[in-house]
């Protein structure tokens, strides 16, 4: 399972993400992404899931791939 990680630390409410993610991702009335920490990426949504991590400006974005459970 891939996992969408944002470091909130980092994180300035741009809003780039909740518009290439708008599936995974909604947005709160300051711009800041409203979704947990790690968001499972189903795989249709890989290629926004890249894209949304390479055009973060803050470096906020990463995706981490971990094991499916059985």
């Amino acid at each position: 399972m891939t996992t969408l990680h944002i470091d909130w630390t980092r994180c300035q409410g741009r809003g780039g993400c909740v518009e290439l993610l708008p599936e995974l991702i909604g947005r709160d009335e300051w711009g800041y992404p409203l979704t947990g920490t790690d968001v499972a990426v189903p795989r249709a949504l890989h290629g926004h899931a890249r894209q949304a991590v390479r055009d973060c400006p803050r470096l906020a974005l990463r995706l981490e791939q971990g094991r499916d459970t059985p």
